[in-house]
């Protein structure tokens, strides 16, 4: 219909045939995928969090790829984190997280991994007040953005000091240039 209408050639691509957790069917969305690519449509699916599902989306000409973080409108943030960080390693097309993310904090994390966006939907139309739960979500956006370009350091499972322990209190600046 949008294509008759003259309008952008965009779809956004939703299978999700189990209606109790609306999760995404990855043998038919690639199969859709590739004949909508091939029927001229930009093609933007929904998908499980698969680093292969994503390739072969990708290779198959999709113009971006939507893996979930949690199942549609369960607000229960990034859980499928290991999977996103190895489909944005992967990707050569944008990662635009879909599902799930039901506090600014979880968009913010989704964008500290390096996603290109996210998409929310239940955390707004669940929030007593709209507006101001988008506003939230916008500056999370923009802080895990910000993080993810600044660099963040490494998770480590031990302990490792970030500041010198040695050699600042007592010595003087012409102590410090003698000493070998």
């Amino acid at each position: 219909l949008a294509r008759a209408a003259g309008l952008e050639p965009w779809v956004k691509l939703e299978l999700t045939p189990e209606p109790r957790y609306l999760l995404p069917d990855p043998v038919e969305t690639l199969k859709a995928a590739e004949m909508l690519v091939r029927e001229g449509f930009v093609v933007l699916p929904y998908i499980q969090a698969d680093p292969v599902l994503a390739k072969r989306l990708e290779e198959a000409g999709a113009a971006t790829v939507m893996p979930l973080g949690a199942p549609i409108g369960s607000n229960r943030g990034v859980r499928t984190r290991d999977m996103i960080r190895i489909i944005i390693e992967q990707a050569n097309v944008p990662v635009v997280v879909d599902a799930g993310l039901g506090a600014p904090s979880h968009a913010a994390e989704a964008m500290e991994l390096g996603a290109d966006a996210v998409l929310v939907n239940t955390a707004l139309a669940d929030a007593t007040d709209h507006a101001g739960m988008a506003r939230a979500f916008a500056l999370a956006v923009e802080a895990g953005r910000m993080a993810y370009l600044a660099g963040l350091g490494p998770q480590r499972d031990a302990a490792e000091a970030s500041s010198p322990l040695t050699g600042f209190l007592f010595e003087s600046p012409v102590e410090k240039e003698a000493t070998p």
